[in-house]
């Protein structure tokens, strides 16, 4: 029979590191399951297809060049991923009326359906994460997260 081990050394409760450590390691328990949903929702959608449809979602009629400043990710990156959301029919690009070089994206009715109902899954997956946590602290959750971001934000 193997004896339970215990890290002491990646696992010391002192180190400010650990922090760190926790909320990765929650994030990717968190992303792993966000995925799970997209893949479930019978989209054939990667988790960056998905952030570009929540991007538009959220910002409709904006550019490839309002998405690349929001994000900071390659141009290139950002238009590929912009180029296989719009070949499976989920958004939808107009060009400018002042500029026709410029193009202005938004979700197509199948896009925001889908959007809806994967952030519905999300919402219930967020509800989930946070189930047993009185209100007080959950605020003490938000604020606290709030104050460690401010402490590394860069300007």
């Amino acid at each position: 029979m193997m004896n339970k081990i215990v890290d002491k050394v990646n696992n010391n409760p002192d180190d400010k590191h650990q922090v760190f450590e926790t909320i990765h390691r929650l994030m990717h328990h968190f992303r792993a399951r966000q995925y799970r949903l997209i893949q479930e929702s019978g989209v054939d959608l990667t988790h960056m297809q998905h952030k570009v449809l929540g991007f538009f979602a959220r910002h409709p009629n904006a550019t490839l060049s309002d998405m690349v400043s929001y994000t900071g990710k390659d141009k290139a990156q950002i238009a590929r991923l912009i180029t296989e959301v719009r070949s499976k029919g989920l958004l939808d690009a107009q060009a400018d009326a002042s500029d026709k070089r410029i193009s202005r994206l938004k979700l197509t009715p199948a896009g925001s359906k889908v959007f809806e109902s994967l952030k519905a899954a999300e919402r219930e997956l967020s509800e989930l994460a946070v189930k047993g946590l009185t209100e007080e602290e959950y605020q003490t959750l938000l604020t606290l997260l709030a104050r460690i971001k401010s402490n590394i934000a860069i300007s």
